[in-house]
């Protein structure tokens, strides 16, 4: 069985309006949460994307440092754009 990352709740943690960059927190279905980095300008593009330290990682189960969630960047960024995410946290 594959890890599928499901979004429930993103916010926005901070953003440089004029630079066009942007900080996501992202919590999942299974009580998982990251911290996203975006670049606005040409179009959204997640440019990192790393868990919080509140929970093991669910991939590898490590309570520590992982690099799991940026093999699923496709999921994310799908889900975000997809869903609009992006949309409803900057208007929050």
């Amino acid at each position: 069985m594959s890890y599928r990352p499901n979004i429930t709740n993103v916010t926005k943690a901070s953003s440089n309006d004029k630079e066009g960059l942007y900080e996501f927190i992202i919590k999942l279905a299974d009580g998982t949460e990251c911290r996203a980095f975006y670049n606005r300008f040409p179009e959204w593009k997640m440019t990192n994307i790393s868990r919080l330290l509140k929970t093991p990682c669910p991939v590898c189960r490590k309570d520590f440092i992982c690099k799991c969630m940026e093999a699923f960047t496709a999921d994310f960024e799908g889900q975000m754009l997809g869903n609009e995410w992006i949309d409803k946290a900057i208007a929050e």
